[in-house]
Protein backbone atom coordinates (compact mmCIF):
# COMPACT_ATOMS: atom_id res chain seq x y z
CA UNK A 1 0.00 0.00 0.00
CA UNK A 2 1.33 3.42 -0.92
CA UNK A 3 2.66 5.99 1.94
CA UNK A 4 0.32 8.29 1.69
CA UNK A 5 -2.85 5.54 1.73
CA UNK A 6 -1.81 4.34 5.00
CA UNK A 7 -4.29 4.68 8.13
CA UNK A 8 -4.07 4.00 11.51
CA UNK A 9 -7.39 2.58 13.05
CA UNK A 10 -9.11 0.19 15.40
CA UNK A 11 -12.24 -1.14 14.54
CA UNK A 12 -14.09 -4.34 16.10
CA UNK A 13 -16.92 -6.13 16.60
CA UNK A 14 -18.15 -9.89 18.41
CA UNK A 15 -21.39 -11.59 18.29
CA UNK A 16 -23.33 -11.83 21.05
CA UNK A 17 -25.93 -14.40 22.44
CA UNK A 18 -28.41 -11.72 21.51
CA UNK A 19 -27.03 -10.06 19.18
CA UNK A 20 -23.38 -7.97 18.14
CA UNK A 21 -21.49 -5.45 19.71
CA UNK A 22 -19.28 -3.31 16.97
CA UNK A 23 -17.36 -0.31 17.77
CA UNK A 24 -14.29 1.94 16.35
CA UNK A 25 -12.07 5.08 17.76
CA UNK A 26 -11.80 8.07 16.06
CA UNK A 27 -9.00 9.20 14.94
CA UNK A 28 -7.53 9.43 11.54
CA UNK A 29 -4.21 10.09 10.67
CA UNK A 30 -1.94 10.66 7.78
CA UNK A 31 1.77 9.07 8.67
CA UNK A 32 2.60 10.80 11.78
CA UNK A 33 -0.38 13.66 11.67
CA UNK A 34 -3.24 13.66 12.84
CA UNK A 35 -5.60 14.05 10.10
CA UNK A 36 -9.00 14.71 11.59
CA UNK A 37 -10.06 13.97 15.69
CA UNK A 38 -13.83 12.93 15.17
CA UNK A 39 -13.56 10.62 12.14
CA UNK A 40 -16.90 8.19 11.55
CA UNK A 41 -15.53 5.02 11.08
CA UNK A 42 -18.88 3.14 11.90
CA UNK A 43 -22.02 3.03 9.69
CA UNK A 44 -25.50 2.05 9.82
CA UNK A 45 -26.75 0.25 6.85
CA UNK A 46 -30.04 -1.10 8.00
CA UNK A 47 -32.00 -1.55 11.10
CA UNK A 48 -29.97 -4.95 11.24
CA UNK A 49 -27.02 -3.56 9.60
CA UNK A 50 -23.43 -2.12 10.65
CA UNK A 51 -20.17 -1.76 8.66
CA UNK A 52 -16.98 -0.80 9.60
CA UNK A 53 -14.08 0.60 7.85
CA UNK A 54 -10.88 1.02 8.27
CA UNK A 55 -8.20 2.48 5.27
CA UNK A 56 -8.25 5.11 2.79
CA UNK A 57 -11.52 7.66 3.63
CA UNK A 58 -12.44 7.82 0.15
CA UNK A 59 -13.05 4.71 -0.42
CA UNK A 60 -14.88 3.40 2.72
CA UNK A 61 -17.20 5.82 2.26
CA UNK A 62 -17.88 5.09 -1.47
CA UNK A 63 -18.38 1.84 -0.30
CA UNK A 64 -20.40 2.97 2.56
CA UNK A 65 -23.25 4.84 0.68
CA UNK A 66 -22.81 1.70 -1.90
CA UNK A 67 -23.67 -0.89 0.50
CA UNK A 68 -26.65 1.58 2.29
CA UNK A 69 -28.28 1.83 -1.32
CA UNK A 70 -28.19 -1.55 -2.26
CA UNK A 71 -29.75 -2.79 1.37
CA UNK A 72 -32.07 -0.15 0.54
CA UNK A 73 -33.73 -1.41 -2.67
CA UNK A 74 -33.23 -5.09 -1.34
CA UNK A 75 -35.57 -3.72 1.34
CA UNK A 76 -38.26 -2.81 -0.95
CA UNK A 77 -38.24 -5.38 -3.11
CA UNK A 78 -37.88 -8.42 -1.09
CA UNK A 79 -39.94 -6.58 1.45
CA UNK A 80 -37.30 -7.67 4.33
CA UNK A 81 -33.99 -6.85 5.19
CA UNK A 82 -30.60 -8.40 3.47
CA UNK A 83 -29.03 -11.04 5.45
CA UNK A 84 -25.94 -10.15 6.91
CA UNK A 85 -24.10 -12.89 4.39
CA UNK A 86 -25.96 -11.60 1.53
CA UNK A 87 -24.73 -8.35 2.08
CA UNK A 88 -21.13 -9.59 2.83
CA UNK A 89 -21.09 -11.46 -0.75
CA UNK A 90 -22.53 -8.20 -2.44
CA UNK A 91 -19.61 -6.59 -0.87
CA UNK A 92 -16.93 -8.71 -1.59
CA UNK A 93 -18.21 -9.47 -5.28
CA UNK A 94 -18.03 -5.16 -5.45
CA UNK A 95 -14.37 -5.59 -3.73
CA UNK A 96 -13.11 -8.08 -6.21
CA UNK A 97 -14.67 -6.80 -9.08
CA UNK A 98 -12.28 -3.89 -8.86
CA UNK A 99 -9.07 -5.19 -9.80
CA UNK A 100 -7.19 -2.93 -11.29
CA UNK A 101 -8.20 0.42 -8.64
CA UNK A 102 -8.26 -2.00 -5.52
CA UNK A 103 -10.37 -0.16 -2.73
CA UNK A 104 -7.70 0.07 0.18
CA UNK A 105 -10.00 -0.38 2.49
CA UNK A 106 -10.74 -3.63 5.51
CA UNK A 107 -13.93 -3.56 6.13
CA UNK A 108 -16.22 -6.01 8.99
CA UNK A 109 -19.77 -6.24 8.19
CA UNK A 110 -22.15 -7.03 11.46
CA UNK A 111 -25.78 -7.64 11.81
CA UNK A 112 -29.01 -9.63 12.87
CA UNK A 113 -31.33 -11.87 10.65
CA UNK A 114 -33.19 -14.81 10.99
CA UNK A 115 -30.23 -17.36 11.19
CA UNK A 116 -28.44 -15.66 14.13
CA UNK A 117 -26.14 -12.72 15.06
CA UNK A 118 -22.82 -12.52 12.12
CA UNK A 119 -19.73 -10.85 11.51
CA UNK A 120 -17.82 -10.99 8.44
CA UNK A 121 -14.13 -9.70 7.73
CA UNK A 122 -13.24 -8.49 3.79
CA UNK A 123 -10.29 -7.52 2.59
CA UNK A 124 -9.65 -5.40 0.18
CA UNK A 125 -9.18 -8.47 -2.36
CA UNK A 126 -12.72 -9.34 -1.55
CA UNK A 127 -12.10 -12.33 0.58
CA UNK A 128 -15.20 -12.33 3.65
CA UNK A 129 -14.35 -14.50 6.69
CA UNK A 130 -17.43 -15.18 9.05
CA UNK A 131 -15.86 -14.84 12.77
CA UNK A 132 -16.86 -14.75 16.43
CA UNK A 133 -14.89 -11.43 17.00
CA UNK A 134 -12.64 -9.30 14.89
CA UNK A 135 -10.07 -6.57 15.01
CA UNK A 136 -8.86 -4.47 11.89
CA UNK A 137 -6.35 -1.73 11.69
CA UNK A 138 -3.49 -0.68 13.68
CA UNK A 139 -4.34 -0.64 16.94
CA UNK A 140 -5.66 -4.29 16.10
CA UNK A 141 -2.71 -6.36 18.30
CA UNK A 142 -3.61 -4.59 21.64
CA UNK A 143 -7.58 -4.64 21.63
CA UNK A 144 -6.74 -8.84 20.49
CA UNK A 145 -4.70 -9.45 23.05
CA UNK A 146 -8.17 -7.97 25.64
CA UNK A 147 -10.60 -10.26 23.28
CA UNK A 148 -8.58 -13.14 23.39
CA UNK A 149 -8.42 -13.26 26.97
CA UNK A 150 -12.09 -12.15 28.31
CA UNK A 151 -14.20 -13.05 24.66
CA UNK A 152 -16.90 -15.82 25.96
CA UNK A 153 -19.26 -17.99 23.57
CA UNK A 154 -22.24 -17.11 25.87
CA UNK A 155 -21.30 -13.15 25.96
CA UNK A 156 -24.31 -11.10 26.54
CA UNK A 157 -24.52 -7.82 24.45
CA UNK A 158 -24.26 -5.92 27.06
CA UNK A 159 -21.29 -7.16 28.67
CA UNK A 160 -19.55 -7.14 25.03
CA UNK A 161 -20.13 -3.14 25.11
CA UNK A 162 -18.07 -3.43 28.10
CA UNK A 163 -15.47 -5.61 26.52
CA UNK A 164 -15.21 -3.74 23.49
CA UNK A 165 -14.79 -0.53 25.36
CA UNK A 166 -12.15 -2.31 27.34
CA UNK A 167 -10.50 -3.05 24.12
CA UNK A 168 -10.98 -0.28 22.28
CA UNK A 169 -9.14 1.77 25.29
CA UNK A 170 -5.95 -0.43 25.66
CA UNK A 171 -5.39 0.02 21.68
CA UNK A 172 -5.76 3.52 22.23
CA UNK A 173 -3.02 3.90 25.10
CA UNK A 174 -1.15 1.82 22.82
CA UNK A 175 -0.96 3.28 19.39
CA UNK A 176 -0.70 6.80 18.86
CA UNK A 177 -2.55 6.24 15.53
CA UNK A 178 -6.44 5.76 17.92
CA UNK A 179 -7.47 7.86 20.34
CA UNK A 180 -10.16 11.32 20.20
CA UNK A 181 -13.16 8.66 21.63
CA UNK A 182 -14.89 5.70 20.98
CA UNK A 183 -17.92 4.85 18.73
CA UNK A 184 -20.11 2.25 19.95
CA UNK A 185 -23.10 0.31 18.24
CA UNK A 186 -25.44 -2.51 19.38
CA UNK A 187 -27.72 -4.87 17.10
CA UNK A 188 -30.56 -7.10 18.44
CA UNK A 189 -33.83 -8.18 17.05
CA UNK A 190 -34.99 -4.86 18.57
CA UNK A 191 -32.52 -3.18 15.99
CA UNK A 192 -29.43 -0.63 15.92
CA UNK A 193 -28.59 1.57 18.49
CA UNK A 194 -25.43 3.30 19.28
CA UNK A 195 -24.33 4.36 22.55
CA UNK A 196 -24.10 8.37 23.96
CA UNK A 197 -20.65 9.78 25.04
CA UNK A 198 -22.03 9.89 28.46
CA UNK A 199 -22.95 6.00 28.49
CA UNK A 200 -19.41 4.98 27.28
CA UNK A 201 -18.15 7.91 29.68
CA UNK A 202 -20.10 5.62 32.26
CA UNK A 203 -18.74 1.92 31.35
CA UNK A 204 -15.11 3.38 31.75
CA UNK A 205 -15.82 4.57 34.86
CA UNK A 206 -17.42 1.62 36.43
CA UNK A 207 -14.21 -0.54 35.14
CA UNK A 208 -11.54 1.97 36.39
CA UNK A 209 -10.57 2.58 32.98
CA UNK A 210 -9.51 6.34 32.30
Amino acid sequence: MAEETKTGTTTLAMVCTDGVVAGTERRATMGTMIAHKVTKKMFKIDDNLCLTTAGLVGDAQTLVRWLTVEASLYKMRKGSPMTVKAASTLMANILSGNRYFPYWVQLLICGVDLEGSHVYSLDAAGGAIPDKYVVTGSGSPYAYGVLEDQYKDDITASDGVDLAVRALTMAMRRDAACGDGIDIAVITKKGYKELTDEEIKKRKEKMGLS
